[in-house]
């Protein structure tokens, strides 16, 4: 059955659009425009209590009955584990790794990612202090990627995983955050090399 998928064209929301087209699962889009404030409509609201997108509905879900998830970590692993894909390792050790990724996307690459590009693009020049630390911390944490992919072809190891889906759509506002991505040649060829994957490429035009 169709996924249900709410989102709108931010790095978050294209975490969800690339790994429905990695997994070939058929998908429906409702754009959600928060510059309008849709996220705050009633009905968005049920299946996304945080006011946040993406979300979505899975009518086929456990025991065959309709489920709602929201928040992206938990439905790049509710659509890997349901699918039984290897992007979400069925081998505990590597599976932990993938876990590990993704949790630094998500408390970290994720969150600093986004002030970066609040004040150093959509609101340049109203805080010297945001702008110099979220400047800071998003190139220590491209440091962070540089020397992990330098000693893997993936960010969680050997294969591609959700956590290289997590963070692909981030560092594809680099230039938002003021850092010349080819100097950092271990991050650049892993970018490179994702972009030319088809699933990633129309993933990130949704919607």
């Amino acid at each position: 059955m169709t996924i249900e998928l709410y989102t709108w064209g931010t790095p978050n929301g294209r975490k969800v659009s690339i790994l429905l087209e990695e997994l070939g699962l058929p998908y429906s889009v409702h754009p959600v425009n928060i510059g309008k404030d849709e996220q705050f409509a009633p009905d968005f609201l049920k299946i996304s209590p945080n006011n946040k997108i993406p979300a979505i509905v899975d009518p086929d879900g456990p025991g065959g009955e309709p489920i709602s998830v929201f928040e992206t970590g938990a439905i790049l692993t509710y659509l890997a584990e349901k699918t039984g894909s290897e992007l979400w390792p069925s081998d505990f050790r590597r599976r932990t790794k993938v876990n590990e990724w993704l949790m630094f996307q998500m408390g970290g690459v994720g969150p600093m990612f986004g002030q970066a590009n609040h004040f150093l693009h959509f609101n340049p020049g109203k805080s010297d202090y945001a702008e110099q630390r979220y400047r800071n911390e998003a190139h220590r944490l491209y440091g962070v990627l540089d020397k992990r992919l330098g000693e893997v072809p993936f960010i969680a190891g050997d294969a591609y995983s959700i956590a290289d889906i997590a963070i692909y759509p981030w560092v594809a506002r680099w230039e938002w955050h003021q850092i010349d991505l080819k100097s950092l040649p271990n991050v650049w060829r892993w970018f490179s090399e994702l972009g030319q994957r088809a699933a990633v490429a129309k993933g990130m035009s949704v919607p």
